[in-house]
């Protein structure tokens, strides 16, 4: 794989050619930047940007009052080789706060190794209605210790309104969900993105994050997606590299809450 060809395809289809993909969002460029709004549970923020050190300050400016007259929080997602190279300390002054910063991987879904199945005992399910969405939420929460609440919401819109641009599957031991993830598939573009994929303690190291991500690859395949892509953690790298996915750049979400 080409990784810096499929690098600035990931820039032209996810970020500067963005599409609407969920109830009420609404993706604009406006200047140097393309950003995402969406109502309720929506993610709100900025996709892409082609700043220079002499405007980034006042589009960054520009944004926050943006987002402030709407009274929404929003993050700026922040890619390696966005410019300039010291957005990042930029967006720190302007009062967002960064997140942990994680690796973009991205792989050719005919090229991946998809031959994992879940270990004994453990058996994957499609997330179709709110009971399942509500067992999803459980287990996000239960696996990286945050509210799920706006997970919750933005599931049941997705798979009330627009069906076909996400799957959402669980794991689980017996009767006991211990794991979940998501597959989003924006319509037109070329990668479909892994999202979510997180096991509870006591059932981590087992092989069902790799089971997960196998059948959410299999299922992108399937429907005509080349490319699949997604955020990794330092825990979750590793199993991606053994599947075939490969480091293009680095992530790092900047979150911004107006004051009120």
């Amino acid at each position: 794989m080409d990784n810096a060809a499929v690098l600035a395809l990931f820039d032209r289809d996810m970020r500067e050619g963005a599409r609407p993909d969920g109830p009420g969002a609404r993706v604009e460029r406006v200047g140097a930047v393309v950003r995402r709004t969406a109502p309720g549970h929506g993610w709100n923020g900025i996709l892409w940007s082609a700043l220079t050190a002499a405007d980034a300050d006042a589009v960054i400016a520009e944004q926050i009052a943006y987002f402030t007259e709407l009274g929404r929080k929003f993050e700026w997602k922040l890619y390696g080789h966005d410019l300039p190279a010291d957005l990042g300390q930029r967006l720190v002054a302007a009062g967002f706060t960064p997140e942990p910063e994680e690796t973009l991987m991205a792989g050719e879904s005919a090229a991946l190794t998809l031959g994992a199945g879940p270990p004994e005992g453990v058996r994957l399910v499609p997330v179709t209605d709110r009971a399942g969405v509500d067992l999803v939420a459980g287990v996000h929460e239960r696996a990286f210790g945050a509210d799920a609440s706006w997970l919750r919401g933005q599931l049941l819109d997705q798979l009330a309104d627009f069906p076909g641009t996400v799957v959402a599957v669980l794991a689980l031991a017996g009767d006991e969900p211990v794991s979940a993830a998501r597959l989003e598939m924006a319509p037109g573009a070329r990668f479909a993105g892994l999202w979510g994929g997180g096991t509870v303690p006591g059932r981590r190291g087992r092989g069902i994050y790799r089971a997960l991500v196998a059948h959410r690859a299999r299922v992108a395949a399937d429907r005509g997606y080349r490319y699949l892509q997604v955020d990794a953690s330092d825990r979750s790298r590793p199993i991606l590299e053994r599947l075939g996915f490969t480091p293009l750049t680095t992530t790092t979400p900047y979150l911004y809450a107006p004051v009120r």
